[in-house]
């Protein structure tokens, strides 16, 4: 599996927009938290009901 491949979308989930395939995490948001300042770690330590 390449990076790519862990990118999917569905219209059903989350708008359509792009997501961490069996996540509830859209591209978008993951980069707006590390660009915030977030280490990968805290990211990982949060839930999508606690963004």
């Amino acid at each position: 599996m390449t990076r790519l491949d862990r990118i999917t979308s569905d219209p059903a989930v989350c708008h359509g927009r792009p997501r961490v395939r069996g996540l509830r995490y859209t591209v978008e948001s993951l980069l707006e938290l590390l660009s915030a300042g977030m280490s990968i770690d805290e990211v990982l330590g949060t839930t999508p009901t606690s963004m």
